[in-house]
């Protein structure tokens, strides 16, 4: 018996979370440096969303991670029970997260020195996070045993992308996620960032002048890496797909219906859910994030 715990940067939404019975720890999120809410429990995301487009360009808030004394109340209970754990973190190029499950790990381990607490660097975040979060609870649900599970799960990290854009680089640039795409020309009016995540890091994939052709260009990406792996002999139905957005649900059903048209030949199109990415990632991208997370299944 184990027990899947992840932090906060997963967006799994609340009731999705416990009836695969996935604990969260939540990240901290803060519009004055100073007080600071758990999201979800404290901040809803539609009100966090709500402030940030209200005050687009004069708010930019922050995100603080999950403490050390978070991760041991969240294994400690489990661990007293004789049950293993596997949690599974952002990755640790955005966050410390990770850092702090491993510290609150060793704690643990000082007092119940026989305690099982694997802490996987998920190399992802965000929507993509969340769907390798419920892989490792599909793969609990089968009875796949907890070392296997693991094994499994470290076999398909390096599979996630995410495709992705924004509505501009502003929140990317202050975030201080810039570095990459700076080469993007960001500072120019109505450039829009086309952005990869693959292996923990973000890449610049291009640019686009309008939203219209940016969400046509992350599709494009997709298409691009969709071939890529049919030619090595990949079959896409070992592959799962899901779509993340921002502040504009409507926007992303659209993103969605135009998604299975597109991909209905080459995808399980009615198999893709669309998750509302978190505050912890958006206080990185702004209120208009939209894209994909794909990764093999394990």
């Amino acid at each position: 018996m184990y027990q899947i715990i992840s932090d906060g940067s997963c967006d799994l939404p609340q009731e999705l979370a416990r009836e695969k019975n996935i604990e969260v720890v939540p990240f901290y999120v803060s519009f004055d440096d100073q007080t600071f809410y758990k999201e979800i429990e404290e901040m809803p995301i539609r009100e966090f969303y709500d402030k940030m487009v209200e005050h687009e360009n004069v708010i930019f808030p922050k995100s603080s991670l999950p403490s050390i004394e978070d991760y041991q109340n969240a294994f400690e209970k489990y661990v007293k029970e004789g049950i293993s754990v596997i949690c599974i973190c952002i990755t640790t190029k955005f966050s410390g997260s990770y850092q702090a499950a491993m510290n609150a790990r060793d704690i643990l381990l000082e007092t119940y020195p026989d305690a099982q607490i694997t802490v996987i660097d998920s190399m992802i975040n965000t929507v993509l996070q969340g769907m390798y979060v419920l892989e490792a609870a599909r793969l609990k649900e089968e009875g796949v045993p907890y070392d296997e599970a693991v094994e499994r799960l470290l076999a398909i990290r390096e599979t996630g992308r995410i495709f992705f854009t924004v509505g501009n680089v502003d929140y990317l640039k202050h975030g201080g996620r810039i570095g990459k795409l700076s080469s993007l020309a960001a500072s120019l009016l109505g450039i829009r960032p086309l952005i990869t995540l693959k292996e923990g890091e973000i890449f610049p994939s291009g640019i686009a002048r309008s939203r219209r052709k940016s969400l046509e260009a992350v599709m494009n990406l997709l298409d691009n890496h969709i071939k890529d792996l049919r030619k090595r002999g990949e079959d896409m139905k070992d592959y799962v797909v899901d779509i993340g957005f921002g502040y504009d649900i409507r926007e992303a059903e659209d993103f969605l219906a135009a998604t299975k048209e597109r991909f209905r030949d080459v995808l399980d199109v009615d198999g893709i859910k669309l998750y509302q990415i978190g505050a912890a990632i958006s206080v990185h991208t702004g209120p208009y994030p939209l894209g994909f997370g794909f990764l093999k299944k394990a």
